[in-house]
């Protein structure tokens, strides 16, 4: 309830300066200046309409800000938004040129400063050298998506107290994020109860203890065994 207070729909005008616009027009999720925004009617919370979407395609959708239920067909463009993106103009973060909200978006993509500003950032490297190629194509195995809301970046133990403590009484068949995540997972498999899926194969991290070549159920027992060795 604090963070629906504190962030509902954006001021009604510049607060703070220029400098402090991009960040007051900036969605949530993304963390970018709003495109095509949208409001949540219950909370008033407002979202890039494209960010927003995976909380719409779920049975019993949260606002991944202040996490409220609220109803997917009360979910509206943020027409006065919209028009104040229009309005205001702040400094591109790389050239410092003053650019309208609204097209901020597509100057950042071709500023040649940003560009630079990017090239200079810290890229991933082997902790140890080798003469293996860095790999492109790992899934990710250690955050997931709630299955039921669409609430975003939870590791494995969040997952579990997350779908705990909001989905008890949630009768939906789902397919299990942390499964379908592993080289044995079936993404088309729907557990027709998810919550006693998730208490007795996802206590432990797979990440930590698991042998990814071998296969589930050697998996199961393995990281079962090194997770109570370690207790």
């Amino acid at each position: 309830l604090v963070a629906s207070a504190q962030q509902r729909q954006p001021p009604a005008g510049p607060a703070g300066g220029d400098s402090g616009l991009e960040a007051q027009y900036s969605c949530p999720i993304c963390l970018e200046v709003y495109h095509r925004p949208v409001a949540i009617g219950s909370c008033g919370h407002t979202f890039c309409g494209e960010c927003l979407q995976p909380c719409l395609q779920v049975p019993s959708p949260l606002c991944p800000l202040c996490r409220l239920p609220f109803d997917p067909k009360k979910v509206d463009k943020a027409t006065p938004v919209e028009k104040q993106l229009s309005s205001y103009k702040a400094p591109c973060r790389g050239c410092n040129k003053k650019v309208a909200l609204a097209k901020m978006r597509v100057h950042v993509s071709s500023c040649v400063k940003v560009q630079e500003q990017m090239a200079n950032c810290p890229k991933f490297v082997p902790v140890v050298p080798t003469s293996q190629p860095i790999p492109s194509n790992i899934p990710n195995r250690s955050t997931f998506t709630c299955p039921y809301c669409g609430a975003r970046n939870l590791d494995q133990q969040e997952l579990v107290k997350h779908c705990v403590q909001n989905h008890r009484s949630d009768p939906n068949r789902v397919v299990c994020p942390i499964c379908s995540a592993m080289p044995w997972g079936d993404p088309s498999y729907k557990s027709a109860n998810f919550l006693q899926h998730l208490l007795h194969r996802h206590k432990f991290s797979y990440d930590t203890f698991v042998d990814y070549s071998i296969d589930e159920e050697a998996a199961f027992q393995a990281a079962l065994a090194l997770s109570l060795s370690q207790n």
